[in-house]
């Protein structure tokens, strides 16, 4: 087992904890990061290729009539191999979203097509549980147990909210362990039924699940309820009947004391390699272990560790993925350090001895040769909102011009970047920031003032934008003008408008005689007198 370090190309900032990596035509696909634009993914898929220490991301696009994927961290995902003509898919529940929100819903991601330009197209379907469905919730695991001919799937742990009723504004976010009841749901009809057992007495999450025909195995985790992690396994042993399934479930010994663990499948035996997490919170785990599951159970086995790096050993923080046949993924933050440009650092773990030459996995791709990941463009990190676009500039194109990097379309970094003093009332400091909305992570959220013909980038926390008016800004099309250009009294408000007034011209009659003015004399003005008196 090596390790060799990768250096991200344009992507650094766009790899978060909670993302996950899945497999599918032998591409390794990143699930989990919202894309924005100009030069994002809008789908949040990429594709990931591994080349001369090279990590480089590819927007991946969806079928026309596919449902919509939101951007979910910490998910159960499940992997289907291909069966009875179908071919190979995942089956994707619950997570959490960038906004904090957690998902209930059942997703279904399969291939759709490749382009000319062998362009993978992915297709995703809703899947509606009924019976007894369970809540929303993340950082728990589904699996896929077959007895007598027959497929089922298996849900559990995790955590969630607080029930709506017990959430007060002090405790608006916080979470708690789901009930440990396991939920099984057939394929066709997605019925779902729960069950409860002894064995099962205090929810867990961030545990490891590993199954093999009609046997789940449940590895570690934690608890919120006793704030540890115990060195918990069962076997959770499912009979697909006729009627109803029976399920039992028993207590091992022979566990292991981790959470948020990394696992990988070897081979088309059922043998894992378990690497990563955590052993406390202020702990990660540095063994390796081997775990092999056959007709006699689970045996777990101690697996020689790579070199650690410095980078590795002394960070707080770490995480990844399964990346096919090529090894693991990790990724380590930086964890604040102003010098590093980079937000992550980056390493493959391979499996296999290293060799040299062409035979090396690191140097092959884990897909067919893609010229379009070589001159593949800059992509934004996930977390910041950009507002202000156009709606054409969202359009993912598969074929032409629309994938190729174009040097005219980078913005000049001194007029767009994050810390610009973006109005003379500008207070953010690059040493001093913090994230002000929840969609925030490394970076301040930006919104585009479209005053004049270039226009010009602002913070939305120096415009004292609220985080909901910040998300509705970014439904619509309407452009937005900063403080110093009007503000939202500006665009709000209906322009006053320009009344011209009427010049009326008076009537005049042709034929109009004039007023004769009497003229008297004092004689006549006296007898005048006289006669009215």
């Amino acid at each position: 087992m090596t390790l060799r370090p990768l250096n991200p190309v344009n992507c650094e900032g766009l790899l978060q904890p909670g993302c996950s990596l899945l497999q599918l035509d032998g591409e390794v696909l990143l699930f989990g990061q919202k894309g924005w634009p100009k030069r994002s993914c809008p789908t949040g898929v990429f594709g990931v290729r591994i080349k001369l220490s090279e990590l480089r991301l590819r927007a991946l696009s969806f079928s026309d009539d596919s449902n919509y994927l939101p951007p979910l961290r910490c998910p159960a995902v499940c992997r289907l191999d291909p069966h009875d003509g179908l071919p190979e898919s995942y089956l994707i529940h619950g997570g959490r979203t960038p906004n904090n929100e957690i998902s209930s819903s059942l997703y279904a991601l399969s291939m759709d097509s490749r382009g000319s330009n062998r362009k993978l197209t992915l297709r995703c379907k809703e899947r509606e549980l009924v019976g007894e469905v369970p809540g929303a919730r993340y950082g728990h695991t589904i699996s896929v147990v077959q007895s007598r001919g027959k497929t089922a799937f298996v849900i559990f742990g995790g955590r969630s909210y607080m029930p709506a009723k017990e959430r007060t504004s002090e405790n608006w976010n916080k979470v708690i362990d789901c009930p440990p009841r396991v939920f099984l749901f057939d394929q066709e009809f997605c019925c779902c039924s729960a069950y409860t057992f002894p064995e099962l007495s205090d929810g867990q999450s961030f545990h490891a699940a590993l199954a093999r025909e009609d046997r789940v195995y449940f590895l570690g985790g934690h608890s919120l309820t006793s704030d540890s992690r115990p060195p918990r396994l069962f076997c959770l042993h499912v009979e697909l009947l006729q009627g109803s399934p029976l399920v039992s479930c028993d207590s091992l010994d022979c566990g292991l004391s981790i959470s948020s663990a990394v696992i990988a499948r070897t081979g088309p035996s059922h043998k894992y390699i378990i690497l990563g997490g955590y052993q406390s919170d202020s702990q990660k785990r540095m063994e390796c272990s081997t775990v092999t599951l056959d007709e006699k159970g689970i045996h777990i086995e101690p697996l020689q560790q790579p070199q650690w790096t410095p980078d590795i050993v002394h960070s707080r923080t770490w995480y990844g993925g399964a990346a096919g046949e090529l090894g693991m993924l990790l990724a380590v933050p930086t964890e604040g350090r102003s010098s590093q440009t980079d937000v992550h650092y980056f390493y493959l773990v391979n499996f296999q001895k290293e060799v040299k030459g062409e035979d090396d996995p690191a140097q092959q791709c884990c897909s067919q040769e893609l010229s379009d990941y070589d001159n593949s463009t800059p992509l934004e990190d996930s977390e910041e909102l950009y507002f202000g676009r156009e709606p054409h500039e969202l359009e993912d194109c598969s074929e032409g011009e629309g994938d190729k990097y174009n040097e005219k379309d980078e913005e000049d970094e001194s007029q767009s970047g994050y810390w610009i003093k973006c109005w003379r009332g500008c207070q953010l400091d690059h040493n001093t920031w913090e994230p002000f909305y929840s969609t925030e992570l490394h970076r301040p959220a930006m919104i585009f003032c479209s005053k004049g013909e270039a226009g010009h980038w602002v913070h939305a926390q120096c415009m004292e934008l609220t985080e909901t008016l910040l998300l509705t800004l970014s439904q619509g099309n309407q452009k937005y003008f900063c403080l110093e250009h009007g503000g939202l009294p500006h665009q709000e408000m209906t322009p006053p408008r320009k009344v011209i007034p009427l010049q009326r011209t008076p009537l005049k009659v042709k034929h109009r005689k004039s007023h004769t003015k009497l003229r008297s004399s004092p004689f006549k003005k006296s007898v005048f007198r006289r006669l009215f008196d």
